[in-house]
């Protein structure tokens, strides 16, 4: 069981940094999608020919012949994986090792809920503050494609990329939760939450630059999501995101175990 009370305070704490990222979401992903045109496209295939290495490290490519695709290169190799990790990063260290440090877990313990319950709550707010990130993305992209190009955008592709977008953003959220329950303070919670996602990134943006480094895709979890492989429905892909959803929900149930068992100092 959660605690209504608990969860309802921390989701208002999450507004704001929900609005944030909303917001910025909104402008980008309207301006990408209104820059779907022949002739803008090939302004951007001219930038990537111009500076391939660094528009491929963000997985921009050029040749998208379809929205989707287009969509595929410009949003999902960076944009739609930044600013829901950043999300994760900021809310999940807030959730449990903030409370630790600061002694102000002392009266969410002493109150009459089990640290379960406290556990799963602080769980919830960071999942549904993922879902709510992805979902309006998703909600975006549909209205922007069909205010833009009407008809021209696959609907069931789209949730097919987003739900495993989601898998991936489930997976940082889960580092960042159990980071959070098993760090002794935020130094270590924001060390190990930020610092492998972010060192798990940067792998992946020295790896899609090719040469030498491409084989550094063996060792980022970013490598199983593929956003052209899910629009095609490939089954690599789609297991790829079912272990991301898999491994994400691992970490999210290791953190909450960890936190129960916890020795808090109180």
């Amino acid at each position: 069981m959660m605690s209504g009370v608990l969860y309802k305070r921390e989701m208002k704490a999450s507004i704001r940094l929900l609005v944030i990222f909303g917001a910025v979401l909104t402008l980008y992903v309207s301006i990408i999608i209104s820059m779907y045109d022949p002739e803008l496209s090939a302004l951007l295939d001219s930038y990537v020919e111009l500076m391939p290495e660094l528009m491929a490290a963000v997985g921009m490519t050029a040749g998208a012949t379809t929205l989707i695709g287009f969509m595929c290169s410009y949003l999902y190799g960076f944009i739609l994986l930044i600013f829901p990790m950043l999300f994760c990063i900021l809310r999940g260290n807030a959730l449990v090792a903030k409370y630790v440090e600061d002694h102000s877990m002392v009266s969410l313990v002493a109150a009459p809920v089990k640290r379960r319950t406290i556990a799963l709550t602080q769980m919830l707010v960071l999942l549904t503050g993922t879902v709510i990130l992805v979902g309006y993305s998703t909600i975006l992209e549909l209205v922007c494609g069909a205010w833009y190009f009407p008809g021209e955008l696959d609907t069931a592709q789209l949730l097919t990329l987003n739900g495993g977008l989601l898998c991936l953003h489930l997976l940082i959220g889960g580092i960042c939760f159990a980071a959070s329950c098993l760090a002794p303070d935020t130094k270590y919670s924001v060390g190990f939450g930020a610092g492998v996602p972010i060192l798990m990134y940067v792998i992946q943006m020295l790896a899609n630059m090719g040469g030498k480094v491409e084989n550094a895709k063996y060792f980022t979890f970013f490598t199983l999501f593929d956003p052209e492989g899910l629009v095609a429905r490939e089954s690599g892909a789609l297991a790829g995101a079912a272990l991301l959803g898999l491994g994400g929900l691992a970490l999210y149930g290791l953190g909450a175990a960890a936190f129960c068992r916890k020795d808090l100092h109180i």
